[in-house]
């Protein structure tokens, strides 16, 4: 928490002082609720992946419209709450997230729960098969974190109005970054039970089904990014300057999409068939070589600018779609044993 100051104004020293002010503060109220995060996203992962999609996902509906409450309560001030300006996002997040936890632990802690984190025996077998499994898995994390880290730096080297842009973009693309995320989560949940229920072909028809499905969706997100960018964005920023540098980056951004969904579902798939370090050489290739390198080349090499920087991260996407469906074509992963 001391560094968060120094860290702000060291990598991104063109965004300004308010902005950086706003960003200090956020992280403030933030990094301390990680673990609350952590824990309930482990949580919730128990879940789904015990078959029950349902009951996260009516949690996580409850949460985000406490989260929507509180933050709009605390960042301007409202129903007698103190006006935080950017941190009360952070401790509206915070709270939605505490709820997420309370209540999912909650549902685990039911004698009739599918799992529980209530001790039933072979709980240190258990561990052990976790940590094999999630060591790769963490250093995908970590990966694919540093990779948008160094990614956000190379946006803020282009200034305010390109981080504005970007941030409107992020906020309309991570409706189809969520809706792959969704299916990614089904399918890890069908291939692991089938998997573990002797029907590796199941397994395999049900990863490429999520994939098909995903890639509809999504393919029906760009169409509508393609057709109606300018109303999109309008939503988001009032500035016509940045909604113009962001316009070319969302018809880019559409591309994408397909190659999105397929490197989210695959990848996922390989996770729940154990195959973590498979998913973890995907995403060191893309999203830290591809995307930083390409970003690099287009937006400051070749002097794109923010279009070069959603170059990037199409080529991560492309990059990354095409080894997934490789390596989960190859079959490999049904045969690992966990």
């Amino acid at each position: 928490l001391p560094a968060v100051g120094p860290l702000v104004r060291g990598l991104f020293p063109e965004a300004g002082p308010l902005v950086q002010a706003h960003a200090e503060g956020y992280l403030t109220v933030a990094i301390p609720a990680m673990p609350v995060f952590l824990v309930g996203f482990a949580a919730a992962s128990a879940l789904q992946a015990a078959g029950d999609t349902r009951t996260p996902f009516l949690v996580s509906v409850a949460a985000n419209v406490l989260n929507v409450g509180a933050s709009w309560a605390f960042i301007y001030g409202k129903l007698g709450a103190p006006a935080m300006g950017a941190a009360g996002a952070a401790l509206g997040s915070g709270l939605a997230a505490g709820l997420e936890m309370c209540v999912v632990l909650w549902v685990l802690g039911r004698p009739s729960a599918p799992v529980s984190w209530r001790g039933r025996g072979g709980e240190r077998a258990a561990l052990r098969s976790i940590l094999d499994v999630s060591r790769a898995a963490l250093g995908e994390r970590i990966v694919q974190h540093a990779g948008f880290m160094g990614y956000v730096v190379l946006i803020g080297w282009l200034g305010p109005m390109a981080m504005a842009a970007n941030q409107a973009l992020i906020a309309i693309e991570s409706v189809a970054f969520l809706t792959a995320d969704g299916m990614g989560v089904a399918a890890a949940t069908i291939v692991a039970q089938r998997l573990g229920a002797g029907a590796p072909e199941q397994a395999r028809r049900g990863g490429w089904v999520a994939v098909g499905l995903s890639a509809l969706l999504l393919s029906l997100a760009a169409v509508v990014f393609l057709l109606v960018p300018r109303p999109l964005l309008s939503l988001l920023v009032d500035s016509p300057r940045v909604v113009e540098l962001a316009v070319p980056c969302l018809r880019i951004g559409a591309l994408a999409q397909p190659f999105m969904a397929v490197a989210i579902v695959l990848s996922a798939a390989l996770r729940g068939a154990g195959a973590t370090r498979a998913a973890f050489a995907a995403t060191l290739l893309g999203a830290l070589f591809v995307r930083i390198g390409a970003t690099a080349a287009f937006a400051f090499g070749l002097g794109l600018g923010l279009t070069g920087v959603w170059m990037g991260s199409a080529a991560d996407w492309l990059v990354r779609a095409g080894l997934v469906a490789w390596l989960f074509a190859q079959g490999g992963w049904q045969k690992l044993r966990v």
